[in-house]
């Protein structure tokens, strides 16, 4: 044996064993990354495709087909007394204004020479959306100084035209649809040629209210809209003082015993109570009980309140405790008290994530849709709440309820409408949750 062989230790059958366990380990390790890039694969594709889905079937919504007419307004039609006032022309009734609008519907088709066989003028008429005599009439009460003049209009095509415009109907539906006939078709044809027909975006769609199942083109998220604003502002002004003070009492102050054991165990059973559950015990409180009205703001934001309260409570316990003790002995040990300790020291390094915890909390209540339900907020409503605090109590709408409506509805372009609001809805709910990100960023402190 030389001194080479001398200094080697020998390889024994427990280092291979060694090897070859080190080798599954490594294995297993390779795996588990692999299943883990597939599990985030799937996730990021699974939401694209829900994203593309929507977008896709509810951009449209937002865009809208508008036909460009010059009305002629003779005062002899429209202003019975002849006086000029309101009162006056408030006697001739939306059915007044219809003529007036298929008179220049002939009027623009005669001028251009348009003849399609077999069109009547009630095909040509029933191009423009039913809302239009109303919009017609509400510009001429508000603008008296319009009679006997000719003015140019911008209406609403028909939802049947406007899903012709979009792709979603097509001469072989209209010949088996009794809301629209190919004669109207081949006349939107032209009329599109003439570029008096067209795709424009529609704001109408953002700010007026619901329609009825027979003005789909007219259907818009405002009451909605003014729904979740008023709830989310209740929400904010009950939940967030509520939640905070409870946490602070529990996490700060209250001594350990029973029964804050049991308060914190039920805190945590709340937080996964199912939001139904919720709604009935609105529905049984606050309708049956205290007698608020149906279908109200008010109603909506004490129930989505009750709900977001665990929410608020664990996430700020959580940035509480997140707080090193040394600060809480520092503030002690220069002679402050227990309340100026937490209040001038803890809470302010807490507050980013209160925050964040509360705008995920109120968007979470902004998306909830069963409780609302079984408070009465699926009632159609027309007329635009008032400003609060009265307009709490006016009857509204929210936008997931909103959605519920539309989709129930069996007109076609409503299930546009609904994708349209849900683009709207994840809007909302992508600024409050970036909005989370940037606050827990910008504030956020690293022990």
């Amino acid at each position: 044996m030389t001194d080479e062989t001398a200094g080697r230790v020998p390889r024994s059958d427990n280092a291979m064993a060694m090897d070859a366990r080190v080798r599954r380990r490594r294995a297993a390790e390779s795996r588990f990354r692999a299943y883990g890039l597939i599990a985030c694969l799937i996730g990021v594709a699974a939401l694209v495709t829900l994203l593309a889905t929507v977008l896709t079937n509810g951009i449209g919504a937002y865009r809208q087909a508008f036909v460009t007419l010059e009305v002629a307004l003779p005062a002899d039609r429209l202003d019975p007394d002849g006086t000029g006032t309101r009162e006056s022309m408030q006697k001739v009734s939306t059915f007044g204004y219809g003529p007036l609008i298929a008179e220049a519907v002939e009027r623009t088709l005669a001028d251009r020479g348009v003849v399609i066989e077999g069109a009547t003028p009630e095909d040509a008429a029933g191009l423009i959306s039913r809302e239009a005599p109303a919009q017609l009439r509400n510009y001429v009460l508000n603008n008296p100084e319009v009679l006997d003049q000719t003015v140019e209009f911008n209406f609403l095509a028909g939802g049947r035209i406007d899903g012709y415009l979009k792709g979603r109907v097509t001469m072989e539906s209209a010949q088996r649809d009794s809301n629209v006939t190919p004669e109207q078709l081949q006349i939107a044809d032209v009329l599109q040629e003439e570029g008096i027909l067209s795709l424009r975006f529609n704001p109408g769609f953002i700010t007026q209210p619901d329609a009825s199942d027979q003005r789909p083109e007219a259907a818009g998220l405002g009451v909605a809209i003014l729904g979740s604003l008023y709830m989310m502002l209740i929400v904010l002004v009950l939940a967030l003082p509520i939640g905070v003070a409870a946490s602070i009492y529990l996490e700060e102050f209250a001594p350990r015993s029973r029964w804050t054991d049991i308060i914190e165990v039920n805190i945590s059973n709340l937080a996964a109570v199912p939001s139904i559950v919720f709604g009935i015990l609105g529905l049984a409180i606050f309708i049956n009980f205290a007698g608020l009205p149906q279908s109200a703001p008010i109603v909506g934001g004490l129930v989505l309140t009750l709900m977001t309260l665990p929410t608020i409570i664990i996430a700020t316990r959580a940035s509480l405790r997140a707080v090193p003790p040394s600060i809480r002995d520092a503030a002690l040990g220069v002679g402050a008290s227990r309340m100026q300790a937490v209040f001038h020291h803890v809470l302010p390094l807490a507050a980013p994530g209160i925050l964040t915890g509360t705008i995920i909390g109120i968007a979470q209540a902004l998306g909830e849709t069963a409780p609302l339900l079984l408070i009465g907020m699926v009632a159609f409503v027309r007329g635009y709440p008032s400003a609060p605090p009265g307009g709490l109590f006016d009857p509204a709408s929210a936008l997931p309820v909103q959605v519920y409506n539309w989709t129930q509805r069996s007109d076609p372009a409503f299930v546009e409408r609904a994708s349209g609001a849900i683009i709207a809805l994840l809007v909302v709910l992508i600024t409050l949750n970036a909005l989370a990100v940037i606050l827990r960023r910008r504030f956020e402190r690293r022990w």
